[in-house]
């Protein structure tokens, strides 16, 4: 090869390569939409991680290509706000929050960025709107209707055992919509003759001495109101309900597919389906203050058949009837 001919192969080479180069670099993502979650102990591949992302690809978006999530796990509760912050420093389009906390630390964060909702129990009582149809400011989302199912709930274990006459209640004081439940609780017991003792653990360290106080009041069966901080910790709270031997009901099948006896409530995975379909509308121009905040569409009601048999505990046709599922 003569020195010509080298000089036209190597010139030839660097305009292939600098023509692939421009190519590729055309190819990539310029300025795709970023969404925001801020979750509580959930990581990943929590089926509530999960459910956004499928809602987000059944709408058309591929991460990566015309997507771009960014999903922040807090362990404990005091690092929301810096999450929180992380996140609007990252100029996200939209921040998912999955739980009161998480709305509460995105809320005091942003005024500006639109958040969307899911998982609170009480959208209004923990100030985030003033009205649902028309919420008005940055958030909007779907409501869990928690408050609205804890009596039914409670009727469903007494149906279970007809003769319940004492029920530990498990909570989270931090959560804010705690105190409205337990009245909203010791109501429903009244009408039904049955004494409510309450237990509470803040931390994972305090399940245990909850557990020891739940002991001490002879409680025939458990209700555990939803919090971010059980749905986290549900394998060791199960393992704990099993020691104790106690027929407890939950508000999601998450608890039910981990050994508990039955949960009632809407599912956090359609919950989160349906957010994606918020986040989609917010992409595309919609003001979140517009949105109307909607109510749970699908409730599950689920029997873990092993654990009532673990139990000794025979389940009613009457309660059977009415489950969605039985756990075998």
């Amino acid at each position: 090869m003569n020195q010509l001919t080298r000089r036209l192969f190597f010139l030839a080479l660097a305009l292939n390569l600098a023509t692939s180069a421009t190519a590729a670099y055309a190819q990539q993502p310029k300025g795709i939409p970023v969404v925001g979650v801020l979750v509580v102990a959930a990581g990943q591949d929590d089926p509530i991680v999960l459910a956004l992302r499928q809602g987000m690809r059944e709408l058309g978006y591929v991460e990566g290509r015309n997507i771009r999530i960014e999903v922040r796990t807090a362990q404990s509760m005091d690092r929301l706000p810096s999450l929180a912050e992380e996140l609007v420093q990252l100029k996200v389009d939209v921040i998912v929050v999955t739980s009161t906390l998480t709305a509460q630390a995105a809320k005091r964060t942003t005024s500006t960025i639109p958040v969307v909702m899911t998982l609170v129990a009480d959208p209004i009582g923990s100030g985030f709107v003033t009205n649902l149809a028309h919420p008005g400011g940055n958030v909007t989302g779907l409501s869990l209707m928690t408050t609205e199912l804890n009596v039914k709930r409670l009727e469903l274990l007494k149906e279970t055992m007809p003769k319940l006459a004492r029920v530990a209640v498990l909570s989270n004081p931090n959560m804010p919509y705690v105190p409205k439940t337990i009245e909203e609780l010791k109501a429903a017991a009244r009408s039904m003759s049955i004494e409510l003792s309450i237990a509470t653990a803040r931390t994972p360290e305090e399940f245990e001495a909850a557990f020891r106080t739940i002991r001490r009041a002879r409680a025939q069966a458990l209700y555990l109101i939803e919090s971010p901080l059980f749905y986290g910790h549900r394998t060791t709270l199960a393992k704990l309900v099993v020691r104790a031997r106690l027929p407890a009901i939950y508000g999601t099948r998450a608890f039910a597919d981990e050994g508990g006896l039955m949960s009632y409530g809407a599912s956090y995975e359609d919950l989160m389906r349906r957010c994606a379909g918020y986040v989609d509308k917010i992409l595309r121009g919609a003001k979140p203050g517009d949105l109307p905040i909607e109510q749970p569409t699908k409730f599950e009601f689920v029997v873990n058949l092993r654990t009532a048999q673990a139990l000794g505990l025979s389940i009613p046709q009457a309660v059977f009837l009415q489950a969605d599922d039985v756990i075998k």
